[in-house]
């Protein structure tokens, strides 16, 4: 039995031990000045960051998945960074998912006990068809969830590539992990609630994870999501501004152009920016691994 006097995550915060008496004021401005600790607890660990980039990079241009593990928070931002991805970027629902202990359920309702359960944390990456070509990010704060633990050693035993993300120094998670991402924020404003500074601080990690491997993907060019999807209302009127903010054209150009290429807005910046007709802005792209700045650099007038 771990004791929790043991672990990071779990000790008393002493700069809010008199909390509950405080005015709401007072409250908010403990808690602000405990959340201005995350980023520079986040920057500390950008050299294991990036090396976690590369590799999920690597693994997803050669065909493989990224796929998210964890409990209660922590697997719940493991699934939120999977499902924005999509819409965000344009890529299939597939290639970056997320499991929780307790199953999809568990995303609304805690389910008790699951993540005591080591042998399910296999099954649910079994479940997945997990292979050495997919990389396995587990999602802990504390580092010591049997579920995660379980997850990750069953990558590792198929030769997978491995990645930690935990608020707790020396666990077995890192341990066992190729790369251990640890952000150190400090005690909990609230003592173990790892919902909140451990929380965001893991928000940060996955931000940076799939945003920063979106881009060496050329999901993004100048600091436009060129890959969105035209799902709905909001997301056709983002694409004709993004064609727009891209290429200098007006409203009338940009809607003309997107119609003809199927609401594509890379397809049709390359259009606008290169003269050139749909097939070839789409075949230009494919060839240049769908960077658009390749693309311009090779063709642009």
């Amino acid at each position: 039995m771990v004791k929790l006097s043991d672990i990071e995550t779990e000790q008393k915060n002493e700069r809010t031990k008199n909390i509950d008496i405080l005015t709401t004021i007072e409250v908010l401005q403990l808690m602000n000045d405990e959340d201005k600790k995350v980023a520079g607890a986040v920057e500390k660990v950008l050299p294991d960051i990036a090396e976690a980039v590369d590799i999920i990079y690597e693994k997803i241009a050669n065909g493989g998945r990224l796929i998210y593990c964890g409990c209660g928070t922590s697997g719940r931002l493991g699934i939120l960074d999977a499902v924005e991805c999509p819409p965000t970027f344009g890529v299939e629902p597939e290639l970056i998912q997320g499991i929780i202990a307790g199953g999809m359920g568990a995303i609304i309702k805690a389910v008790e006990g699951a993540e005591d359960n080591f042998q399910l944390g296999v099954d649910d990456l079994c479940s997945l068809g997990f292979t050495d070509k997919d990389v396995l990010v587990g999602i802990a704060a504390s580092g010591r969830t049997p579920y995660v633990l379980g997850a990750v050693d069953y990558a590792n035993s198929i030769g997978a590539k491995t990645i930690s993300l935990t608020c707790s120094k020396g666990s077995r998670l890192n341990e066992i992990s190729d790369v251990a991402i640890v952000p150190l924020p400090g005690a909990e404003v609230i003592t173990g609630s790892t919902r909140l500074k451990s929380g965001t601080a893991q928000k940060m990690v996955l931000n940076m994870l799939s945003t920063s491997v979106m881009i060496k993907l050329g999901k993004v060019y100048g600091n436009l999501m060129v890959d969105v999807k035209a799902s709905n209302e909001k997301l056709f009127e983002r694409t004709v501004s993004i064609v727009r903010s891209a290429t200098g054209v007006d409203d009338c150009e940009a809607k003309e152009v997107l119609e003809r290429c199927g609401y594509s807005a890379k397809t049709a910046i390359v259009m606008i920016k290169c003269n050139m007709v749909v097939d070839k802005a789409e075949k230009a792209l494919v060839e240049a691994d769908g960077h658009i700045s390749r693309v311009i650099e090779a063709y642009a007038l």
